[in-house]
């Protein structure tokens, strides 16, 4: 586990647009970052500790409603790609512009669906 993927993940995380979220809905999104169940783990634990979510029941809950400007934070590209989150062949793909560092590709559905703009 790399302290850039955790990194990454935690501020996944302060960018979703939910009011509140099942573990599962947050482990999907998650997953487009790790598989390991471990660092995932950490990404929620690390997240929490500094504010980010609250958990409580199985329950995600973001406080910072930091949400992501698509034109700025979300950048467009052309090419051959393979959607992170399901894994469709795409040639559209949209990244994130996260601190920590670029993270897509995703379809054009997949994008709505992590960062929270469709459910």
């Amino acid at each position: 586990m790399s302290d850039e993927t955790v990194e990454l993940g935690v501020q996944l995380l302060e960018r979703l647009e939910h009011e509140e979220l099942s573990l599962a809905e947050v482990v999907d999104r998650l997953e487009t970052i790790t598989s390991d169940p471990t660092t995932t783990r950490t990404i929620l634990d690390t997240a929490e500790k500094r504010g980010i979510v609250d958990r409580e029941d199985g329950i995600i809950r973001p406080t910072g409603g930091r949400f992501l400007r698509f034109q700025s934070e979300v950048v467009e590209k052309k090419g051959d790609f393979t959607c992170r989150r399901c894994g469709a062949s795409i040639s559209t793909g949209y990244f994130m512009r996260l601190q920590a560092g670029e993270h897509g590709p995703f379809g054009s559905s997949c994008i709505r669906k992590v960062t929270g703009r469709e459910s």
